[in-house]
């Protein structure tokens, strides 16, 4: 007999509690006093997500994991208010998406950092080694950097595979053609 997994959430109490904290919400801004903290139960589930995301082999090999939960929760708890049960009925798919994103904005981040640092270091070597007489020497850096380097740079001046084409730009590629 197939054993059952044990979900670390369960998604329809969740559900509940956010019910419930939309109505307190809803509340306290008809009174005019301050919106609610978040419940426990509410903060403690998001803190699960975030640290159960970042186990996932994508986000793995990374030094700054717990810059990227931070960031996460601190997404989730900010999006708390705007959950709408009417939409949806799965607030752990809601959560988990904030998160993700948040963690992809992290990796953009630091990617974006180590460009710069090693771009900084590529060109301290270059304005150093200038001699007296003007002249710009290049030393070799090493491989690595000039990976990270190239890699960066060559993601910002890529374009994007084309996909399906909306509105104007099929409105003007149909009259390129006639």
């Amino acid at each position: 007999m197939a054993r059952r997994k044990n979900n670390y959430i369960n998604n329809r109490t969740l559900y509940e509690a956010m019910i419930e904290h939309r109505k307190g919400l809803a509340e306290a801004l008809e009174q005019g006093e301050e919106k609610p903290q978040v419940s426990k139960y509410i903060g403690e589930s998001i803190l699960l997500i975030c640290n159960n995301l970042a186990k996932k082999p994508n986000f793995s090999g990374y030094t700054y994991k717990q810059e990227m939960i931070s960031d996460g929760i601190m997404d989730c708890i900010a999006a708390v208010d705007n959950f709408n049960p009417e939409r949806t009925n799965n607030p752990f798919a809601y959560f988990t998406q904030i998160a993700w994103n948040a963690f992809l904005r992290r990796i953009h981040k630091e990617k974006k950092q180590t460009y710069i640092k090693h771009k900084n270091f590529e060109n301290s070597v270059i304005l150093g080694s200038a001699g007296d007489s003007g002249e710009v020497q290049h030393l070799k850096s090493n491989e690595f950097s000039e990976d990270i380097i190239k890699n960066f740079e060559n993601k910002l001046t890529s374009t994007k595979k084309p996909g399906i084409i909306k509105g104007v730009e099929k409105f003007s590629e149909e009259t390129n053609d006639t």
